[in-house]
């Protein structure tokens, strides 16, 4: 049983710390890892941990207001901050900001994905049911309906890989592949468009995932795994393929503009 909040000791806010946001951050984060406060939990009154983390109330008050929009506690008139469990989406809103930032955004997403999924798709192996195998199914079969149009492809494609993620009932790596969710569907619409520059692909979308379908029913860890990132190496081929060509199919269109031009 946990003591009180209002007794319980204030852990690892440092004093040091020339950030106020960052004192009051630090303390709620490692009074969670501590085990000192859970969801639900009320917070001392904002005086007594103004006073006790060496912040202004302003100060404070801002952090906490910064912390409720993140859906980590919740300020009741009246009650107090009262600690609550995030919002996955909400999270996954500030990660796709984060991560759109930086160079090389689909390389590094999917560097994420592969880790995340390959795990997920060896635990499903030994703990999905036959929910999961209906699910996985139908996301099969939603997979070929859709093969044509890019965007409701794309929303097939992954929900298909998000089932497997479920399937896995690791709920960190089903929370870790959440946050991702905005930037692993664009991802897949983007993959999907290649049907129209590679038709190719859509051998390859269907075979792939049907033989990622099969080893999880069988149950086979190491041939899901495998299959798993073989489909995700020949996905990367394709796409650096349809890049490659147009490119090519850029340059020859300058190249006639400017012999046209020249001819003029």
């Amino acid at each position: 049983m946990r003591t009180p909040t209002s007794q319980r000791r204030i852990v690892n806010a440092s004093p040091s710390d020339p950030s106020g946001f960052a004192k009051v951050f630090a303390f709620l984060r490692n009074q969670l890892l501590n085990g000192e406060i859970g969801v639900g939990d009320r917070l001392v009154p904002e005086r007594e941990l103004a006073t006790q983390l060496g912040v202004s109330r302003p100060i404070l008050r801002e952090a906490l207001r910064s912390l409720s929009m993140m859906g980590v506690v919740e300020i009741r008139s009246r009650v107090g901050t009262i600690v609550r469990r995030p919002d996955l989406s909400v999270m996954g809103d500030f990660l796709a900001f984060a991560l759109l930032q930086q160079e090389d955004l689909i390389d590094d997403v999917m560097e994420g994905r592969t880790a995340i999924e390959c795990q997920s798709i060896r635990l499903a192996c030994s703990r999905a049911t036959t929910y999961d195998f209906e699910r996985l199914r139908a996301a099969l079969e939603a997979i070929a309906a859709t093969i044509d149009d890019p965007i409701a492809g794309g929303e097939a494609d992954f929900e298909f890989h998000a089932t497997l993620v479920r399937a896995s009932k690791s709920q960190t790596l089903i929370s870790l592949f959440d946050a991702m969710r905005a930037l692993l569907k664009r991802s897949h619409r983007d993959r999907r468009a290649l049907v129209k520059v590679d038709p190719s692909v859509k051998a390859y979308l269907m075979e792939d995932h049907r033989r990622l379908f099969e080893a999880v029913v069988a149950g086979d860890a190491e041939k899901a795994e495998l299959a798993l990132r073989q489909h995700f190496k020949i996905g990367d081929a394709y796409r650096h393929r349809a890049a490659t060509r147009s490119v090519a199919k850029s340059t020859r269109a300058t190249r006639m503009g400017d012999r046209a031009h020249a001819s003029d």
